[in-house]
């Protein structure tokens, strides 16, 4: 689960995490306000999506006295914001963050996640901090180095030394990169964090260290003993029809194509959406919807993916195991019977109880068109769209 750069920071406040004095704003006459109650100009306007690259995207700019506060905020609040994370069509920017404006002597990269192949909170970090890290880690990798933490150890004093001596920070200013980087590391652990990234972590001109940016995910089959955090989830931010699918316990992303999907298991889900593809068509959807998924289920998925304009066609690829084929082929014609279906719906089962899935849908009197392997539903199920 993402969550806004302000909500981020108000969470590293509470960790002794060094950040700048800012406030979040709904509207242009809250954004003044925020603005005159720091007390400081300039200040920076920061507009604020689930989305990295908003500086590039033109969604942070320096505000000098009140009238550019007024006249920024105005600007940001309500328009699209189009970055290289969003895709083309951008995201709608609802609230913004004024933050009191510093005076950077140098700017750096750091940020923690879980390296599932080493089984180790990995630190990342960089001397090229900014704007343009994404060029560098593609261009100049070599100038991003990483620090690998054993969770069962936590954080030590000699790994501290490492990133502070490999970011190059001058002595007067390590001690407060080592205060700041073991509260991060507690930080991400305390809140089962996936990823933590500060983009530009800030050496002022005065030798104060800051988190002049905030990005953090959460691991969300964690959310469930914070719900303190869970509080912080918007909505707004989600795709529609993924928060609608989580309502059933559905595991549902949105993409471009045009074939949705219903499959049980997300390893077998992974393969199902790699034929569509490799058949010519494109799927509209990831839906796994469990081992163990009822009628309503069934239903609502359907109901789901059928509110998606772009899909021409259905295909439901299931293994009979726990989830039996003949319980699921039930589901299947329940769920085509309530919902109306009037695009083509290739099945194919495989597993416990398949031959008398099979009959259930021929029974039913369905056009359900049935598949025999992976094959023959990529190869139908391209033929229906195409």
């Amino acid at each position: 689960m993402k969550i806004h750069e302000y909500q981020a920071k108000e969470l590293f406040r509470k960790y002794n995490v060094p950040v700048a004095e800012s406030c979040v704003a709904f509207s242009k006459e809250e954004a003044l306000k925020a603005a005159n109650d720091l007390g400081v100009f300039p200040v920076v306007i920061k507009a604020q999506i689930h989305a990295g690259g908003r500086g590039k995207g033109g969604g942070v700019k320096l505000a000098a006295n009140q009238e550019q506060v007024l006249t920024i905020a105005d600007q940001f609040l309500g328009m699209r914001l189009v970055t290289h994370q969003t895709g083309p069509e951008g995201k709608i920017v609802r609230k913004v963050l004024v933050e009191a404006g510093q005076s950077i002597d140098k700017e750096f990269y750091l940020s923690l996640l879980v390296d599932r192949h080493t089984e180790k909170i990995v630190i990342m970090a960089s001397q090229a901090g900014g704007i343009d890290i994404e060029d560098v880690a593609q261009k100049t990798p070599e100038k991003i180095f990483k620090v690998y933490v054993d969770p069962l150890l936590g954080i030590q004093g000699y790994q501290l030394r490492e990133v502070g001596f490999r970011l190059g920070f001058p002595a007067p200013a390590m001690k407060q990169l080592y205060g700041l980087l073991f509260n991060l590391y507690k930080f991400f652990v305390e809140n089962d964090a996936s990823l933590v990234e500060i983009n530009p972590l800030i050496l002022t001109s005065e030798g104060v260290v800051l988190a002049l940016d905030a990005k953090v995910d959460f691991d969300s089959n964690a959310l469930y003993r914070h719900k303190d955090i869970l509080e912080l989830r918007d909505l707004d931010e989600e795709d529609p029809l993924e928060v609608e699918a989580s309502k059933y316990n559905l595991n549902y992303v949105n993409l471009d194509g045009n074939v949705g999907n219903i499959v049980n298991g997300a390893g077998l889900a992974m393969a199902t959406m790699d034929i569509i593809k490799n058949a010519g068509a494109a799927p509209a959807n990831f839906m796994d919807v469990g081992g163990g998924a009822t009628s309503e289920q069934v239903e609502n998925a359907f109901r789901i993916i059928l509110a998606d304009p772009k899909v021409k066609a259905i295909l439901i690829n299931i293994f009979g195991g726990i989830l039996r084929c003949d319980i699921f082929a039930k589901g299947v014609v329940d769920a085509v019977k309530k919902t109306g279906i009037s695009v083509p719906v290739v099945v194919r089962m495989r597993g416990t109880n398949m031959d008398e899935g099979k009959k259930i849908l021929i029974d039913s009197g369905l056009n359900f068109i049935n598949a025999f392997d992976l094959s023959d539903a990529a190869a139908k199920i391209a033929a229906a769209v195409n």
